[in-house]
């Protein structure tokens, strides 16, 4: 299980797994909990590469939000 500090957003933190390069498991923790569920909801059993790139750049709370800090966690994942 990896788990991503989220910074400058209401999450703290992101428990992912990715195997084969589909996501797994995914949660966020805090934040928003409706959206944040939501997100990690859609985001399990889709392909880590496509929900980077259609979350990444979505702004909340300045340059940021739950769903960027998502794409953030899945770029930087230790395969």
């Amino acid at each position: 299980m990896y788990n991503y500090k989220c910074k400058g957003t209401c999450s703290t933190s992101i428990d992912l797994e990715i195997q084969d390069g589909v996501i797994t498991y995914c949660k966020i923790n805090n934040g928003c909990r409706g959206n944040t569920q939501g997100v990690a909801r859609l985001a399990v059993g889709r392909r880590a590469d496509e929900v980077a790139a259609e979350l990444k750049g979505i702004p909340c709370r300045g340059d940021t939000s739950c769903p960027d800090q998502l794409a953030r966690a899945i770029e930087s994942y230790p395969y």
